[in-house]
């Protein structure tokens, strides 16, 4: 599992969760940089770092020894939660775990040294491991 070995600040504030503000459009991480093809993220989510996880595994699985891939994002946000039946107030829960931000457009993996077919097919069934939906783009 991803995790930051040191953060500046153990607990953030919850942000916004709106719609439209999850609904805006990426400005960077936008293009394929590093493989030939990549998995694009259409719609918003938080992505937790065993979805990340599941997903790589599938991924690595279909490239096999010749392809590879690389993963472009990590999962840097504290995600907090209150132990079971415990009461209101008393201050925020303890950090449980890490999540990363996702806004449409972003590329999440990549992957190279495989064929077109080959990497559609991983990307599709990779992309049924995250909680968004996503597309196949290639390098332009």
């Amino acid at each position: 599992m991803l995790f930051p070995k040191k953060v500046k600040h153990r607990k953030w504030q919850t942000g916004r969760k709106s719609p439209e503000k999850l609904a805006r459009p990426d400005t960077r991480g936008t293009k394929v940089s590093f493989g030939a093809y990549g998995m694009k993220a259409i719609t918003g989510s938080r992505i937790t770092s065993n979805q990340i996880e599941a997903a790589r595994k599938v991924l690595t699985r279909a490239t096999g020894k010749t392809g590879k891939m690389w993963i472009r994002i990590f999962p840097d946000r504290p995600i907090t939660k209150k132990p079971a039946e415990v009461g209101m107030g008393k201050g925020k829960g303890d950090p449980d775990h890490f999540v990363f931000q996702v806004q449409p457009g972003r590329v999440l993996f990549e992957l190279d040294g495989v064929s077109e077919s080959v990497a559609r097919d991983a990307i599709r069934r990779a992309g049924g491991k995250l909680p968004l939906k996503v597309n196949t783009v290639t390098r332009s």
